[in-house]
Order: C-alpha cells, then sequence, then structure tokens
C-alpha cells in the first residue's frame, strides 16, 4: 500500500481515538510508519534524503511498546509521491504529539505519563528528520534545469 494512503489511515484513527491506550497505540502506530518510510527511503529513495531517512528509522524503533494487533507500516509498498509522504508523515507526527499532550497531561498514571513523554520525545525528533527531508528536496527541486515541456505548455 502506498504510503500516503496508510498515513492517512493513520490520521484518521488518531482523529476517532477517544480513550488514552487509543491514542497511545496509535502513536505507536505512526511511530512504526515512520521507521517503515525511513527504511523504504534509506534503501531506494533519493540519494539526498538517505541519511536522514536511516536517521528516521531509527527514530522511528524507540516508539514505544506495540499494541496487541499488527502494526499498519508493514503494509506499506511503495512511496508513489516522496514529498507528498513526507508531508503527510509530518502532520501526521505533529497530531501524535499533541494528542500525547492530553494524554500526559490527563493521567494519574505515572507509567503512562512517561510512556506519552518518552513517545512525544520520539515524535519530535521524527518530525525534525521529515522537516529536513522535506528541506532537503526543495533544494534539489530548486537545482534541477527547467523542463522545456513546462514553458511550451505555459506558452500556449
Amino acid at each position: 500500500m502506498d504510503a500516503e494512503r496508510l498515513i492517512l489511515t493513520g490520521r484518521r484513527a488518531l482523529a476517532d481515538s477517544r480513550v488514552a491506550l487509543d491514542i497511545v497505540a496509535e502513536a505507536w502506530q505512526a511511530q512504526m510508519l515512520a521507521q517503515a518510510i525511513g527504511n523504504h527511503l534509506a534503501l531506494s529513495g533519493p540519494p539526498e534524503l538517505r541519511g536522514e531517512a536511516r536517521g528516521l528509522s531509527e527514530i522511528g524503533s524507540r516508539g514505544g511498546s506495540g499494541p496487541d494487533h499488527p502494526a499498519r507500516a508493514l503494509r506499506l509498498t511503495e512511496i508513489a509521491n516522496v514529498r507528498g509522504a513526507l508531508l503527510g508523515l509530518g502532520a501526521l507526527l505533529g497530531e501524535v504529539g499533541i494528542a500525547l499532550v492530553g494524554v500526559a497531561c490527563a493521567t494519574d498514571e505515572e507509567g503512562l505519563y512517561w510512556q506519552c513523554i518518552e513517545a512525544i520525545d520520539a515524535a519530535d525528533e521524527a518530525g525534525d528528520r521529515v522537516r529536513v527531508m522535506l528541506r532537503r528536496l526543495a533544494v534539489r527541486e530548486r537545482a534541477r534545469p527547467p523542463d522545456p515541456a513546462d514553458s511550451a505548455a505555459g506558452s500556449s
């Protein structure tokens, strides 16, 4: 399954989560997806992203313990639009961080609190890697010579 579809599925599932354990489970799912996207880009993504992608994969693996159901990220088969996938992943990681802050602030359970804090830190670090990769893609796009077909289409 394409990365953008998996990200959208994760964003919807997080938005539909109403209890703390569901939110924590969706945070774990997002971290596993970050890890899978990082692995995929490290192996077959644009060369200028591969180092940061390896870092994203490592950070994604620190997302905490998994839920009782398998990781959605196991269904990742392709990243058709690298920029779109990274934008979506960055948004998902931001939403995860916000949701986890809510859980951490609302819980009286010390273990859950610290699990949330660690997951917030991992989501923030993963988001930083995603932003670096997006900047590198933008630099690559600016450095690319203009496509003559684009200018011909604009002059019609």
